[in-house]
């Protein structure tokens, strides 16, 4: 019952009916961080729709990662999607950033929901747009945009999506995200930190300036 209700708030656009099959057949999970959901080359079998916490989208690009978007809550893969549709192997590979807790929605069930319910088909179309939106960013960014600006904007929208909680991200991993390399990645944080815009503490880096 309290995973229903969470779910009619959260997804308030949704038929009753569609919300109680949801809740029926889709299966919760919880992840710690770092846990790996999908691997590329990976046949997708269920979809992921966050209730709390966040998933991190990756894709390789000779012979990098690059992020590509965050799922986050009342959020779900639309590249998941469409392999379950077509019953296409994975062109990502995602994993949790925090303490994650995942309603898992089954292919078969996926499909079916897609010919009854209207609103099923609204919810992932605008998950579409919502990923198109921001993979346009990402292309703008990676042509145009100087490595400062793109750090800024990357750490700035990861503390927004965590109430303005430290990050605590190794810069290891935030080139990883950004396709860079470590040592560019330390050397633009501490430009930033410089200017008064962040700051690197023992729990992780504040961001002072959004």
């Amino acid at each position: 019952m309290q995973l229903r209700e969470q779910l009619k708030q959260s997804l308030a656009g949704l038929s009753p009916q569609l919300i109680d099959e949801i809740s029926h057949e889709g299966t919760y999970a919880n992840y710690t961080a770092g846990t790996e959901l999908l691997r590329e080359g990976q046949y997708v079998k269920v979809i992921p729709l966050v209730i709390k916490g966040s998933i991190k989208v990756m894709a390789d690009f000779d012979e990098k990662e690059l992020l590509l978007y965050y799922i986050r809550s009342a959020q779900s893969c639309a590249l998941s999607f469409s392999a379950v549709l077509e019953n296409s192997p994975s062109q990502i590979k995602a994993y949790t950033t925090e303490e994650c807790d995942v309603l898992l929605l089954p292919g078969d069930a996926v499909k079916r929901w897609t010919k009854q319910y209207e609103d099923f088909n609204k919810l992932f179309f605008n998950q579409y747009q919502l990923r198109y939106s921001e993979l346009l960013e990402t292309i703008q960014s990676l042509l145009f945009g100087r490595m400062d600006q793109r750090l800024m904007q990357y750490l700035s929208d990861h503390a927004q999506a965590h109430q303005g909680q430290p990050i605590k991200m190794s810069h290891r991993e935030i080139a990883r995200d950004l396709g860079s390399a470590r040592e560019v990645i330390s050397r633009v944080i501490k430009k930033l930190e410089n200017e008064g815009k962040v700051e690197q503490r023992k729990e992780g880096i504040v961001v002072l300036e959004q």
